[in-house]
This record gives structure tokens, sequence and C-alpha cells, in this order.
């Protein structure tokens, strides 16, 4: 599967007039060569993979991180460096970009002394951007991918599942946020063991979660605290961080009430619920990706609310990929695609949001996260 992608990376970087692209996101190293590594730029670290139009693709990356190197990158050649010895990952660039006519790089995602060090070693009329390639690439989601976003909304699930459970009056916001990891793990690891054979890939979710009680409802990205939850109150669920099975991510989210619900809120919450329903009857292929927003937007803005921010994003190995169904974003649509699409609605004192995955088909769209959203079924 790697092999087959930077064969046809290598390809597309031919057919540009591109003699060989530097690759520093995360996220693309992995997409193309099977290697991750956690240290990176967040510890001073590069990894830069090589790719040059034909020949052998070169992987730079610290010392301390070459056996697992060894284990999972498909490259032709790995140049590992140490801290502090000789010119470090700076060693084998200019060789690298030495003969070549044409540099593409990721001018989004390229640590700033990398770009530096490339900047000194190749003329600003020489660089070129490799983002638009691997974007379209990533876009259409392999069989082998597309079972990964399946087994990702089953580990989702799982989450979401626990997470209403644990949900109730006097409950710590932090509570439900354990239950949550636990269940997602354990579903994860159920899964690894029963389809995949790297033994090195972690079933532990990661990032932390994203939950609202009360008055904390309106902030949107807010963590678990160790707030007390109480009947009456809305909680907000959000597992877009959190759902990551196999490095392949999703979104997802959740509203509920604990006992009873606010009938304000409940006016709220349902044109959230409406706009989201607007948006997958304009999911299907063909389709804009900004005409699904705007079905959404339609919903909400008609309904007296102010214009919402975007309805959903493309996801895969990273958490946001194209397309974005936002407004200017004119990308068709097509079945292989793996989006995120959102029902949301703000005002000033509550905010209700319901959001789920699903995969464009050749007719519509299959759902990949599941979980009640009637006021009746999220009333816990």
């Amino acid at each position: 599967m790697f092999t087959e992608r930077l064969s046809r990376f290598q390809t597309r970087l031919a057919e540009a007039g591109i003699d060989v692209a530097l690759i520093t996101d995360d996220d693309n190293v992995y997409y193309l060569t099977g290697y991750y590594d956690y240290l990176h730029m967040d510890f001073g670290r590069p990894t830069i993979l090589v790719v040059p139009r034909d020949g052998d693709t070169l992987l730079i990356t610290p010392a301390i991180d070459l056996n697992s190197a060894k284990a999972s990158a498909r490259v032709g050649r790995i140049a590992p460096w140490n801290d502090g010895m000789g010119n470090e990952w700076r060693e084998e660039l200019p060789r690298a970009v030495r003969k070549a006519g044409l540099v593409a790089i990721e001018p989004g995602h390229m640590p700033p002394p990398v770009r530096a060090c490339v900047d000194d070693l190749v003329d600003a009329s020489r660089i070129a951007s490799a983002t638009p390639i691997l974007a379209e690439m990533r876009m259409i989601k392999s069989a082998e991918e597309l079972q990964l976003a399946r087994h990702a909304g089953q580990v989702a699930t799982a989450m979401m599942q626990a997470g209403r459970a644990a949900i109730g009056d006097g409950v710590p916001e932090y509570e439900v946020a354990i239950a949550t990891s636990q269940a997602g793990t354990r579903k994860a690891a159920e899964l690894l063991a029963a389809h995949y054979d790297d033994g090195d890939m972690s079933p532990n979710t990661h990032f932390l979660q994203i939950m609202a009680s009360g008055r904390d409802i309106v902030k949107t990205h807010h963590r678990a605290s160790t707030r007390i939850m109480r009947r009456g109150e809305p909680v907000f669920l959000c597992f877009c961080g959190m759902t990551n099975f196999h490095r392949f991510k999703l979104g997802f989210d959740r509203t509920f009430w604990i006992g009873e619900a606010d009938p304000e809120q409940v006016a709220v919450y349902e044109v959230a619920v409406a706009s989201q329903k607007a948006a997958l009857d304009a999911l299907k292929p063909g389709v804009t990706a900004e005409s699904v927003h705007a079905a959404y937007a339609e919903v909400i803005q008609s309904a007296g609310y102010e214009y919402p921010f975007r309805c959903g994003r493309a996801t895969g190995f990273s958490f946001l990929e194209a397309p974005q169904l936002v407004t200017g974003d004119k990308t068709v649509l097509q079945p292989g695609m793996v989006l995120a699409v959102d029902g949301s609605v703000s005002v000033e004192t509550f905010r209700a949001q319901v959001g789920d995955s699903f995969i464009i088909t050749g007719d519509g769209w299959e759902p990949l996260t599941r979980h009640p959203k009637s006021v009746e079924e999220v009333l816990l």
C-alpha cells in the first residue's frame, strides 16, 4: 500500500515537472511510507522524507527512532542523525536538492528551522508546493483506508455509548472522559487483534476529551474538568480528536440533557438536528462541497440564527483534509471521500451540535458513526 502510494506520488511529481519533494508533515510521511514518530518538532527533532521524481526515497529521522524507522518505513534509504553530532539533519539536505531544478515543499507544514535551511539551499524561484498534489491524492480513500474508517466508526460509537452511560447528576466531567477513553481503547484493541497484524499500533485513545456541561456548554472546545454535572443541565460530547483508530480520524458529536431539558434549549437543538439533515439530504457524489454547506446554513439562518461555521470537513490520516464543506470550496464530491458533517446552532447561553462521519458512495453516503439524536433519545 505504501509502496504504491510513493510510486504514484513520484509519477505526479514528474507530471508537475518537480524534481524532488521534501515532505515534513507527520501525516503525509505516514501516508507515503507507513512510518510515524511522536518526537518530531515538538522535541526539536525534524523528520524529513525526500522523494525524487525517480529513484530511491530517503528518510532523514532522529537516530533515537532508528529502530522504529527500520521496522516500518517503506523507503529506499534511512539517514539517522543524532543530537549535536555533525550537521545533524542538515547533513543530507544539500545532496538531496543540489541537482534539482524544482523542489517541492509543504509550506504550511515545514518547521521553520527546516524552511530556513531550505531557503539557504534553494532559490525561491525553484521552490514549489507539494501540498495540492498530496491533498488531491488523499481525497479518495483506498479500500484499506475505508476499512480503517469503518473500524474507527466502531471505536467512536463505543466511546459515545460509554460517555452517555457515565453522564449523570452529581458526576464530575472527568469521570465521563475516563469512561470514554476506556471504552475506545478496549474496542480498538479488539479490532486490532481481529483484523490487523501491526503489533506496534497502540489501541489507547489519546487527545483530551472535548466536553462541556451546564453554563460551559457555549465553550465549543472545552475539555473535561472537575465540574460536577447536575440535573436539567445540557452536556456536549465531542470525539473529533479522540477518534483516531490506526491513525484514521473521524468527527462525532452529540448533545444530551440530564433528567429534563429547558424547552428553549430544545428548540435550538432541533434546528441543529434539522440543519444536519439538510446537509445530508444534499450530500452525494457530483455536488460541490459548498452546496452542502449552503443547505445546512439555509436552515439555520431561516430559523433566525447567525450564519454558521463550516458544515464539515474531510478526514483521514489527518483531522482536517480536503475538501471542506464551507462557502468557497467548489470541490466536487466523489465516491470514496470520508466527510464529517455537522449540524450546529449557537446562542448566547446555549450551544447545540450533532455531528457524524460518512463515506460518499456511488449514490449517496454510508454512515460511519451511529447514535440516536431525537430529543427523547438524548434526554438521560
